[in-house]
């Protein structure tokens, strides 16, 4: 039984993207680890921003980026692109939701260097109630006893679980 603690950042950012990547994700289900798009984005995060604290581990979480910003701790997650805002949001939103469970309040920055953009994230109580309720169906969906069924979407053709839901 997969319970709070088994529901990581990668997880979140799945999510709003696709129920069943989360539940081969969460099963070990490795997806093409040579696929152009994740070896990309590999890349991008690190030859990006290297004058920052990058990839901090604290406990499910890999935080990107760590910079104080005007005596204030920000926290970015860097992505290779805009076009899955919302579920890079979400992911960013559980790392400070995260750090505030643990008494640590930051501000959040996503950062798309190869369009030169950066947002601002805010965790409000609205927000970190929506987190709190993905991570309960985040939960739902790895207990199931098999995978979600496969549903086409227009993200499967860049997915490095391609070969293994269309075969």
């Amino acid at each position: 039984m997969y319970g709070y603690e088994d529901v990581t950042g990668s997880l979140i950012q799945s999510y709003s993207i696709c129920k069943r990547q989360v539940w081969l994700m969460a099963h070990q289900i490795i997806p093409d680890q040579e696929h152009p798009y994740i070896e990309m984005g590999r890349l991008i995060d690190d030859i990006s921003y290297d004058r920052d604290r990058k990839k901090i581990n604290f406990e499910n979480v890999v935080i990107d980026l760590v910079r104080n910003d005007n005596g204030n701790l920000l926290v970015g997650e860097i992505k290779k692109s805009s076009k899955a805002l919302d579920s890079a949001r979400l992911q960013l939103l559980f790392y400070l939701y995260k750090l505030k469970q643990n008494g640590i309040e930051a501000k959040g920055q996503l950062f798309f260097p190869e369009e030169r953009k950066k947002i601002d994230v805010f965790l409000t109580s609205e927000l970190e109630a929506g987190v709190v309720s993905v991570i309960n169906e985040i939960r739902d969906i790895i207990n199931m006893d098999k995978a979600p069924a496969f549903k086409k979407i227009p993200y499967c053709k860049n997915c490095g679980y391609k070969e293994f839901c269309l075969s």
